[in-house]
């Protein structure tokens, strides 16, 4: 079972003023997490950290009981993780196809279609999609590469409400019946509703209130 947890995390830009502070979590595979709080809090730092981008000051990430530097943070990026951005990040001169084929050998087709876009849709510039539809592309991008864990930052921030409800459905079956571990970083408590565990992040520390859902 794929599994990440922080042990005592902290981190500091500075080496004085932490942005995170002893932070313990655990993320298993199967389950959608939402990472809630306000700008600033240390919700993008910690999903920093979790994708190997950033290194802790203190405390230790670990994937499957091993500290994620061991076998270094560019094979722990490549191995383990894949991201899904707020703005994207898809290559916008290629189709939904191409796309997805630069992080997979395996048929782009069939993944694409169980995001929802439809094959004339996969064969479109990208540009020529609605941010819904591009949002698709790079969640198909993520499960196409076969990493156990996907880190999502405001995946449904420039998204209208009816869009976002949707996305937030396709991320939440990428756990629940691909048994990917979902890690979703986010203000929005609507989308907080639909995970199964809510870490809630406050001045960089982890709320008492922060629940798994029943």
């Amino acid at each position: 079972m794929a599994e990440m947890e922080l042990k005592e995390v902290c981190y500091s830009y500075d080496g004085r003023k932490n942005v995170l502070k002893n932070v313990n979590a655990v993320f298993t595979e199967g389950k959608m997490y939402a990472v809630l709080g306000a700008s600033g809090c240390g919700k993008t730092t910690l999903l920093s950290l979790l994708g190997g981008l950033d290194v802790p000051t203190g405390g230790q990430i670990l994937f499957d009981g091993r500290q994620i530097g061991h076998s270094g943070l560019a094979e722990h990026r490549k191995e383990h993780v894949a991201f899904v951005f707020q703005n994207y990040n898809l290559i916008d001169y290629l189709t939904p196809k191409e796309n997805v084929s630069l992080t997979s050998k395996l048929p782009p087709l069939p993944v694409l279609e169980r995001v929802g876009l439809t094959k004339e849709e996969c064969g479109r510039n990208v540009r020529k999609l609605s941010g819904g539809q591009q949002q698709r592309v790079a969640i198909a991008r993520a499960l196409a590469s076969d990493a156990g864990v996907i880190l999502a930052d405001e995946p449904t921030g420039n998204l209208d409400e009816n869009t976002a409800e949707e996305v937030a459905a396709v991320l939440k079956e990428c756990a629940h019946q691909m048994n990917k571990c979902v890690v979703i970083v986010t203000h929005s408590n609507e989308l907080a509703k639909q995970a199964d565990v809510v870490l809630r992040l406050k001045k960089g520390e982890v709320c008492p209130d922060s629940f798994p859902k029943m």
